[in-house]
């Protein structure tokens, strides 16, 4: 163990719970723990949108994909990032006026009871899952730099993230993830600007050549796998309530427009640089069989003390602010549902409840990262979920004006009951012949799709009781 690393890792650590546990006003509810009181400017909406999103799999795989496939390593994060950001452009006026409802209720308003709580158990699987691909890299990261096990290493990292995140709520992971916005800038500045010293783009040319690989440079290169990859992450990302929760917690629609405009103008920038560090690792590792991210060897024989400790801590933020994001968002989404089936009327209840519901989510997501140690797999997993089990109901509840119970309910169970197959699938527990992912995406999708328009047929054969006019109760229809 590296005494420079363990000091970093020790400052960095305190930092950040100095910081998160920092006293703020007394929460009084739902609203104050989980939506910082719909308070956040635009700035802090920008920045804690990057920082939930430049993950792991961001610095750690994006750069590795880089390294070995050239530039078609945009498809795997940053193109969807972008994307999804502008796609919510013009939905957020109507996601602002939910006012602290989660997917959750809107399902509910479209569906029923029954859609809602398998939309419940997918919010919360997907929530755990995503957070477990953090713990899986914090695992695997702290334990090669301060030599402790993997299961020491990650839960370390949970524990930091569970201790702030229930103390303060949104607020204090609002809080640690503007600090962590700028340490992502810099660390990530500094990686290109090191690497562009040592290997010049001449070199990249030449690596790449010697080493036979004809469509380095090529953006389209394996572009079946990779738009898969970046469909699975878009459709997921949608409809995820990491995206909807920062989005409510602005304090106005301009706030919420200016933010999302900022994050995806930061992360085009962010995932340029990541990816031309990639390819900038080339001349100086150019071996295949590599073990270990590139940005791990890089750190321990490359970097130096000061650019290594800065890209040591670095890493630890990329993947603790995508963690403490995935936990609280999950906890949103289970605390209320937890309010509408106790009938819990006591909001100051309630925040009890949100800080139980932040240890269930970081304890699922323990169990999860035991079981699984490839953070792409592990992120692809949790995109699944989303993309399969909810996107299509979830983009049409907001777009309907009659209820359908069935249609959403059967798309949820089919898309949802396969991703829950593939998962136990990928974990080991069954051998089933289906695509692993991002192959299995389609199948996914086309049964959602058949389960919705089955049920559709049936709701429209047998009809309910009560419809929702045009402009009536559902705020997405604002």
């Amino acid at each position: 163990m590296s005494i420079t690393f363990f000091a970093a890792a020790i400052i960095y650590l305190a930092v950040l719970l100095a910081a998160g546990l920092r006293l703020t006003k007394r929460h009084e509810g739902m609203e104050s723990f989980f939506l910082a009181s719909r308070r956040l400017g635009a700035p802090r909406v920008a920045f804690s949108l990057c920082a939930s999103w430049i993950g792991a799999t961001s610095l750690l795989v994006s750069t590795d994909q880089a390294c070995r496939e050239g530039l078609s390593a945009l498809w795997i994060i940053g193109i969807p990032a972008v994307v999804t950001l502008i796609l919510f452009l013009p939905m957020a006026r109507a996601i602002r006026l939910l006012k602290g409802m989660t997917i959750s209720d809107i399902i509910e308003e479209r569906y029923g009871s029954a859609a809602r709580m398998v939309t419940t158990i997918l919010l919360v699987w997907y929530m755990m899952v995503l957070a477990a691909s953090q713990m899986v890299a914090a695992g695997t990261f702290l334990k090669t730099f301060l030599g402790t096990s993997y299961l020491v290493s990650l839960a370390v990292a949970a524990a930091v993230v569970l201790l702030y995140a229930g103390a303060g709520g949104f607020v204090s992971v609002v809080r640690t993830q503007s600090f962590q916005f700028f340490l992502l800038m810099s660390g990530i500045a500094a990686m290109v600007a090191s690497l562009w010293i040592r290997s010049p783009l001449s070199a990249v040319r030449d690596a790449a050549r010697s080493l036979g690989k004809a469509r380095y440079f090529d953006f389209f290169a394996q572009a079946d796998r990779n738009i898969l990859i970046a469909l699975s992450f878009i459709l997921a990302w949608t409809i995820s309530p990491i995206a909807w929760q920062r989005i409510q917690a602005a304090k106005g629609d301009r706030s919420a427009r200016l933010g999302l405009g900022g994050a995806a103008f930061f992360l085009g920038f962010f995932y340029t640089g990541i990816v031309v560090a990639g390819l900038l690792f080339l001349p100086i590792f150019p071996e295949l069989d590599r073990p270990g991210p590139v940005i791990s060897a890089y750190i321990l024989g490359r970097a130096g003390t000061v650019i290594g400790s800065l890209l040591f801590v670095t890493v630890m933020a990329a993947i603790m602010s995508t963690m403490v994001a995935a936990v609280n968002a999950g906890a949103f989404s289970l605390t209320r549902d937890l309010q509408r089936y106790t009938g819990m009327a006591d909001e100051t209840r309630s925040v009890a409840w949100g800080r139980a519901a932040t240890l269930v989510i970081g304890a699922g997501a323990l169990l999860v990262a035991t079981r699984f140690q490839d953070i792409l797999k592990t992120l692809g997993l949790a995109s699944k979920i989303m993309a399969e089990g909810l996107f299509i109901p979830g983009l049409a509840a907001m777009v309907m004006k009659k209820k359908a119970p069935r249609a959403g309910l059967f798309s949820l169970i089919a898309g949802g009951g396969f991703a829950l197959l593939c998962f136990v699938n990928e974990a080991g527990l069954l051998a089933l012949p289906v695509p692993a992912w991002p192959r299995s995406l389609l199948h996914g999708l086309a049964l959602s799709g058949l389960g919705f328009a089955l049920g559709l047929l049936y709701d429209r054969l047998k009809p309910q009781r009560g419809t929702v006019p045009p402009g009536g109760d559902c705020p997405l229809q604002a």
